[in-house]
This record gives C-alpha cells, structure tokens and sequence, in this order.
C-alpha cells in the first residue's frame, strides 16, 4: 500500500529521518538508500510517496520513496508515445467524421465509433474505481473487445487521462493491435468490397 507523507527531522548529512504521514498514522524511517533515483536530494518538509514495512525491531520504515514533485514532474512530461498515440486518434476519429460528411460512409458509421468510444471510456472509469475500492474488475479481454469494435480511441483517452492501463507493457501491446486490426477494417470499408459490404447490410 502506498502513502503520502511529509520528511521530518531530515539529516542531509547523514542521509536519514523520518516521514509523517499524512492524515496521521505511524512515523516511518527513511533513509536516502531507498529513494527511487530523486531528481535531487531530499529535503526537509519534502512530500514523498512510500510504502511502509516493519524492520525486525519492529519499527516502521519507509521503502520505495519517491519524490511528489517528481511524480508531478513525470505526469506533467507526455511521451513521444502518447503524443504519436493522440495524434493518430485525432486523424482517426477526423477521418470518419469527413468520410462521413462526404458520403462514403453512412453515418451509422460515425455513431458506431461514437458510441463505442463513449462506453470505452465508462468501462475504463468503472475498471480504475474498482480496482481502487477492491471490487469486481472489466477483464482486459472485455477491455480489447471494446477497442476492436471501435473504441480505440475513447480507450486511450481514458489510458492519458485516467493513467489506467497506461504502464502495463502486455496490455498496451495488445491494445495496440486492436488499434492496426480497426483502422485496417475501416480503411476496407472505403475499398469497392467494402462499400459492397455497407450497401448490402446497411443500404449504403
């Protein structure tokens, strides 16, 4: 479990004080060996995140500490990732909408890609709440479904802004092929077999 706390009685020199929770709780030691590569050296009033554990003694100390500041500094700096990723959702998602406009695709089309996005995102909101408050979790199936069928771009809303399922190399992985497989089907929905498809299931 991690807390958040304030560095007390912190000695530089020494490389070692304690921590004060926040909300209250029992002190933790802390020592400069189990920050997580700090951008710079800790200081004295400092808010730090940690996880807490008991020595043999007894006695609470502080593991796996990481700055807040640092943690702000790292939401606040987008990967080149995230960037390309939000790029192509917003070509996507402009795409449908003029192919929509223009006609070649019916506009059940564009509610389908709408609609998909919108209950994407929900489901990622519910899946984060319930991890949170340890209930029953959307499978990471359930999760690909949704961006093959068209939500792929609510989906990586959700990843950037709710920081769900946005560290997880596998999942994002696979979502990432979810996201090749539906822009490769509706690249087909504007070839002569595809618009064949539409006309006959959709009145195209």
């Amino acid at each position: 479990m991690r807390f958040q706390g304030k560095l007390t009685n912190w000695n530089d020199d020494r490389g070692f004080g304690f921590v004060e929770p926040n909300g209250g709780g029992d002190h933790s030691f802390v020592h400069i060996k189990s920050f997580q590569k700090p951008s710079r050296r800790p200081a004295d009033g400092d808010l730090i995140i940690y996880e807490q554990v008991k020595d043999t003694t007894g006695k609470y100390k502080a593991v796996n500490i990481s700055l807040v500041s640092d943690k702000r500094a790292n939401r606040k700096a987008s990967p080149p990732s995230r960037k390309i990723g939000a790029a192509l959702a917003i070509s996507f998602c402009a795409a449908v909408v003029i192919t929509v406009f223009l006609k070649f695709l019916p506009f059940e089309i564009l509610y389908l890609y709408a609609a998909a996005s919108v209950v994407t995102f929900i489901t990622y909101a519910f899946d984060k709440s319930a991890a949170k408050n340890n209930r029953w979790r959307t499978s990471e199936s359930q999760l690909h479904l949704l961006s093959l069928v068209g939500g792929w771009p609510g989906a990586f809303l959700a990843q950037s802004k709710l920081r769900h399922k946005s560290r997880k190399k596998e999942f994002k992985q696979v979502y990432w092929i979810t996201v090749v497989i539906n822009i490769g089907a509706f690249g087909w929905l504007l070839s002569a077999h595809g618009q064949q498809f539409l006309e006959t299931n959709i009145g195209l």
